[in-house]
């Protein structure tokens, strides 16, 4: 219990939710030196907006479209629930943190589904006929409202938090240790897209069946504080040690391709009020991250095969 009280205070003193503070960076302005396709005529990405989403195209997820769109991608919000027609056009589904309607103002259990049964079966059949969807639920409660439609394709997620608890350091998956894995992704097109170093921001931690291929893989001891409340840590917190499982991995599913990630900040460029500042793609450690950005979405697109 002296470990539990300990490691509580410590999260309490690092670690401050910025929910309602946070918003887009609008100055950032990425810079993409070879763009894989001409301007606006690459991969059509759909943003999904559908889904009382904590991220999206015009909101916290403008880095991420800016970045794509400067890429070649055509970068679309959408707007509608999930069918084969509403699906129709997209080569790639991005959603980010989906929330169902209970939870949209109350982060606290339960956290039925975003999505329902029919939206469901529709982007499974959607991506084993050739779709390709990008998954990304960060923290408690968005693992909670995403776990339905991660199950359909074989990922197990926690409805938590993921702390390291032995280190007040950021969260650094590195190729030098094994937490950044050696992949065709991390490895990119050529030695210029290779990516060494990952930062991520809290977020949660996933299992996944033996199609997965991991990405970024918790290698130092961590744990999943699983709250009633989001933010609200005390001694009757549940714990799940999640040393070995993924927050980030990747899968091909029939004729498609999917992307899972339990954290969404490393794809942004957010404020998160004077206590925090800026944080995600211009942070120190995320060097990297936009160009992991853009490998995973090449690897999307087919531009980065399994010969890469």
């Amino acid at each position: 219990m002296r470990f539990v009280t300990t490691t509580l205070v410590l999260l309490l003193f690092l670690i401050t939710p910025a929910t309602a503070q946070q918003r887009a960076d609008t100055t950032f302005q990425p810079v993409v030196e070879n763009p894989a396709f001409p301007f606006a005529n690459g991969p059509v990405v759909f943003l999904d907006a559908a889904h009382h989403n904590f991220h999206t195209l015009d909101g916290r997820f403008l880095a991420f479209g800016r970045v794509l769109q400067r890429d070649g991608y055509v970068v679309r919000s959408s707007e509608t629930p999930f069918s084969l027609a509403s699906l129709e056009g997209a080569d790639i589904l991005v959603i980010s943190n989906a929330l169902h309607e209970r939870n949209v103002e109350d982060w606290s259990l339960p956290t039925p589904s975003a999505f329902t049964a029919e939206e469901i079966e529709a982007v499974r059949v959607w991506v084993q006929g050739g779709g390709n969807l990008w998954l990304i639920a960060d923290h408690m409660p968005m693992p909670g409202t995403a776990s339905d439609l991660a199950a359909a394709f074989g990922f197990q997620f926690n409805n938590g938090f993921a702390f390291d608890t032995t280190s007040r350091d950021v969260t650094i998956f590195r190729r030098s240790d094994g937490s950044l894995a050696d992949h065709p992704i991390t490895s990119g097109r050529h030695d210029g897209e290779m990516v060494d170093s990952i930062r991520t921001f809290t977020g949660q931690a996933f299992q996944a069946d033996q199609r997965a291929e991991p990405l970024l893989v918790f290698r130092r001891p961590t744990t999943s504080f699983m709250p009633a409340v989001a933010w609200e840590f005390d001694e009757e917190t549940q714990m799940v040690p999640v040393h070995g499982w993924f927050q980030g991995a990747v899968a091909k599913v029939g004729e498609g391709r999917v992307a899972v990630f339990g954290e969404a900040a490393m794809f942004t460029a957010q404020w998160a009020g004077h206590g925090t500042g800026w944080f995600g793609l211009r942070s120190p450690g995320a060097e990297q991250n936009q160009q992991f950005l853009l490998n995973v979405a090449h690897w999307l697109s087919g531009l980065i095969s399994e010969n890469d």
